[in-house]
């Protein structure tokens, strides 16, 4: 254990033992959520993935720390300037996002998140492990604001890390909660290649934005996931770089 983060390895419990749970779940009631190559694959790119967090680490924290030496303000740490970072962190995420459906560039990125045939747990961490290149130029106005580069980086994280519950078959509609935050029906409009869904909820954690910027939308038909030109690959190292060899030849005409 390192010392001093148990936290860290109580939370991957936890999360391994919601996998096998979900697991269990498709297995016994036959929903063929998992497919053991596609989940080989997540989980291979999820090492890659924490690599690179460490690896990319100092450079985030080099970006958010020089801008935040230009703060316009000097907003204070506490429980109000938090929430405040959180919420405007919530809404920087939503416009990083719709900008990686929409840009090619930022797509390159993406992609990989979108091309798994399957709606499970394991499928949230089909992440670029070259994402960390992009997303503090997206926080950075924040630092800028006056908000400290580590309250940033934790309501990141967080909303990184309430994503991963959304994806998954096994939890219906949140009734009234639907439509004002993200659940795992409107994630799974979100994944879904159908013409009706596709550039729809965008939200990390509140959907209110998508409501606001007329992006949202219910589930009304099952999903099909996987991005409109179908299957890519089970190899991690296509899955990752996919997106790159496509937008340098020119091909990248596909939609998640």
């Amino acid at each position: 254990m390192i010392q001093g983060q148990p936290y860290k390895w109580v939370v991957l419990v936890f999360l391994l033992l919601l996998i096998t749970a979900e697991i269990t779940w498709s297995w016994r009631n036959d929903k063929k959520a998992y497919e053991l190559k596609d989940t080989f694959a997540n989980i291979t790119i999820l090492f890659g993935f924490q690599f690179s967090k460490y690896l990319f680490a100092g450079y985030q924290l080099l970006i958010l720390g020089w801008v935040a030496k230009y703060a316009v303000f000097h907003i204070s740490n506490n429980a109000v300037s938090f929430i405040a970072c959180f919420l405007l962190a919530d809404l920087i995420y939503y416009w990083f996002h719709r900008a990686s459906h929409v840009w090619q560039p930022l797509w390159a990125f993406h992609v990989i998140h979108h091309s798994s045939p399957y709606m499970n747990l394991t499928t949230s961490y089909r992440l670029n492990w070259l994402n960390a290149l992009v997303s503090p130029l997206f926080f950075a106005p924040l630092a800028l604001l006056g908000f400290s580069p580590t309250f940033i980086v934790i309501s990141y994280t967080i909303n990184l890390l309430y994503q991963f519950f959304m994806h998954t078959e096994a939890a219906g509609k949140w009734g009234r909660l639907e439509g004002i935050i993200d659940s795992p029906s409107a994630h799974r409009v979100h994944h879904g290649s159908n013409p009706i869904y596709i550039d729809k909820n965008f939200g990390g954690v509140l959907m209110i934005w998508d409501r606001l910027f007329k992006t949202y939308q219910a589930e009304i038909e099952k999903p099909v996931y996987g991005i409109t030109t179908g299957f890519i690959s089970n190899n991690p190292l296509v899955l990752v770089f996919k997106g790159f060899t496509d937008l340098f030849r020119g091909r990248m005409k596909y939609k998640g």
